[in-house]
């Protein structure tokens, strides 16, 4: 990839995780860039109409062309119309939140969700995140097909998710995450309690090919005052049945098919 090409995707990447927007001397820092090499990429990208600039603070931030390519490519793809009602099932069957994640190569990234909780505490993060794999049910459960080295590989090229930047009981070495997967390994569904968020409950399992193997994880998450052990354990039987249901639809969605078919593509539904 060119420099120019590279610095451009760092400057998109940086602005989707500031959505109230950054000042040319912010982003200089945080990529490490020259101020005027910084302008000129935003200059560019101000042309494309991807950038804008607020003139009475000086801040920029994304317009709505990359939402809009990103939902144009899943409407394409029918991804959200086969997939939705299921996740709303699931959604009202636990009473929880669902979410539903594409992935390309070795990330998960949110695209869509069910929200299941009609009062009380609601856990709803943001989309378009890339799931931590080491601290969170989506990523135990995936981590649990894979071998032990692939999966210091993959932790470690992503990074632990610490305890102060997520749950208290996030494991922050491979002898603690581990037998985390082990465990995972052997039920078929991983469960996480005060790891990916303080007090937040998640449960996982997987969505198998017809080959056997993992291109999908399906997701419940929630409070821990709700989604406590016992109503996991309840919960079990739905979520493995709607995994079934996500993989017999795959035939329908073309996104979803190139999911459970290729190496190099996954579906989660996910937190």
């Amino acid at each position: 990839m060119s420099a120019v090409a590279e610095r451009i995707l760092r400057v998109l990447e940086e602005l989707a995780s500031a959505p109230e927007g950054k000042t040319l001397s912010e982003l200089s820092i945080k990529l490490d860039l020259p101020v005027s090499a910084t302008h000129r990429l935003l200059a560019d990208l101000m042309e494309q109409d991807y950038v804008r600039k607020d003139e009475r603070r000086g801040e920029f931030t994304l317009t709505m062309k990359m939402p809009s390519l990103g939902l144009r490519f899943l409407s394409a793809g029918g991804v959200v119309d086969i997939a939705q009602p299921i996740l709303e099932r699931l959604a009202s069957t636990s009473g929880e939140l669902v979410r539903l994640a594409i992935v390309d190569g070795e990330q998960l990234i949110y695209v869509a969700k069910a929200q299941g909780a009609r009062q009380g505490i609601r856990y709803d993060p943001e989309m378009g995140r890339p799931v931590t794999l080491s601290c969170s049910a989506a990523g135990m459960i995936w981590l649990a097909g894979k071998s032990d080295e692939d999966i210091m590989r993959l932790v470690s090229k992503q990074g632990f998710g610490t305890p102060t930047d997520f749950g208290p009981r996030a494991p922050t070495t491979f002898k603690t995450l581990l037998p985390m997967i082990e465990i995972a390994r052997a039920d078929g569904y991983a469960t996480t309690q005060d790891m990916f968020l303080p007090s937040m409950s998640s449960m996982a399992t997987t969505v198998r090919a017809t080959n056997g193997e993992v291109r999908a994880i399906l997701i419940i998450a929630g409070p821990m005052s709700r989604l406590n052990d016992e109503r996991m354990k309840a919960l079990v039987s739905p979520l493995m049945s709607t995994a079934a249901e996500l993989s017999e639809a795959s035939g329908v969605s073309p996104m979803l098919r190139r999911a459970m078919q290729g190496p190099n593509f996954a579906v989660s539904i996910t937190t």
